[in-house]
């Protein structure tokens, strides 16, 4: 069966859904409409149609999927009206701007009967799918706390609507709706019971720059999500703890190390002779007392994304992403503005239903 998609908003993300559909079978993008005239130019030189208003778009009978790639203000409007106009609509990451809006989305899906989904394209990540697999395993022994960052030195860039709080900019709705959404997807039956943030504002005093978050999960795990936007030393983009190794992923999609111990490594420790003294504690293993090994790139295919809004529609397969879940992480980032902004632990997710 094949499915004609249509694009709301055609800027960076818009034409990254153009290139990534052009290489699936059975979804082609029919046109777009954005208010940008040098995007509805670059649309009719791509050969799409540039539809002049958003209700000629979604008058387009040719049409059965919308995607919404604008500012994150206007998802939920344009979601609902697509939804109201029969279409089924991908909506881009964060769905809303809060909670209630989502449930908004929600509501309106179920009372037109349509399928309604949020690019969360980073389930797709081959990093985090490495550092998810392996805590399923023994290799680390018990996992006490993950650390995941995402480090830029450039700001915000002066050209781009994230810089607005009016529209939804900061990096908390930029990048922490997808850690926040690795993380659970990693704890996929865990509680959230604490979360504490710090919010930066050092290049930009409207919206949030960077954060820190640490995340207690049910578990005891502690798990460090942080984004940064001023950072020229980037730190490694995972970094896992357990009780018998560590485990490390410098950038995305690169293949990742372990180092575990082989024995427990307390005999035959020779103490560190520092400048101000010696260490003992802080002694590195003997080569051979530790196992190294390499943590390789896991396979991963994007496109499984638009493969399965396709299943959905023709009713073959559940929704990989479910509306639940995107309203749990938008409750999630709604903490983390709370503890953020009053500087204390918000406690979370006491009447969590798995």
């Amino acid at each position: 069966m094949r499915h004609n998609l249509a694009m709301i908003g055609f800027g960076g993300m818009g034409h990254w859904h153009y290139d990534l559909i052009k290489t699936i079978d059975d979804l082609s993008v029919t046109g777009v409409y954005d208010i940008d005239k040098k995007q509805q130019e670059d649309a009719k030189n791509k050969g799409l149609v540039a539809y002049q208003s958003m209700e000629e778009l979604l008058a387009d009978e040719c049409v059965d999927i919308v995607v919404v790639a604008t500012p994150n203000d206007l998802h939920k409007p344009f979601s609902i009206r697509a939804l109201e106009a029969g279409k089924n609509v991908v909506c881009e990451k964060p769905a809303a701007m809060s909670g209630e809006e989502v449930r908004d989305m929600m509501e309106a899906a179920k009372r037109t009967g349509r399928f309604l989904t949020i690019h969360q394209n980073r389930r797709w990540d081959q990093d985090y799918l490495m550092v998810r697999d392996l805590i399923q395993t023994d290799k680390l022994g018990d996992i006490f706390r993950i650390e995941s960052r995402v480090h830029g030195s450039i700001g915000i860039p002066a050209d781009q609507w994230r810089q607005f709080k009016e529209h939804g900019g900061g990096m908390v709705l930029d990048w922490g709706v997808h850690l926040f959404d690795q993380v659970v997807q990693m704890f996929p039956d865990q509680k959230i019971k604490k979360v504490y943030a710090t919010l930066t504002h050092v290049t930009n005093l409207m919206v949030d720059d960077g954060f820190t978050v640490e995340l207690t999960m049910e578990s005891g795990v502690k798990v460090l999500v942080e984004a940064g936007t001023s950072n020229f030393i980037p730190l490694p983009r995972w970094y896992v703890c357990g009780s018998n190794g560590t485990a490390k992923i410098d950038k995305f999609a690169v293949p990742g190390t372990i180092v575990r111990a082989r024995g427990n490594g307390k005999k035959d420790v020779i103490p560190v002779l520092t400048a101000a003294g010696p260490t003992k504690t802080m002694a590195p293993r003997k080569e051979e007392n530790i196992i190294k090994e390499d943590l390789p790139l896991a396979d991963s295919d994007v496109r499984d994304f638009y493969r399965n809004v396709m299943k959905v529609i023709e009713g073959k397969e559940k929704s990989l992403i479910k509306m639940e879940e995107v309203l749990r992480i938008m409750t999630l980032m709604e903490a983390v503005f709370e503890s953020g902004n009053t500087g204390k632990a918000v406690c979370f997710e006491d009447s969590y239903d798995r």
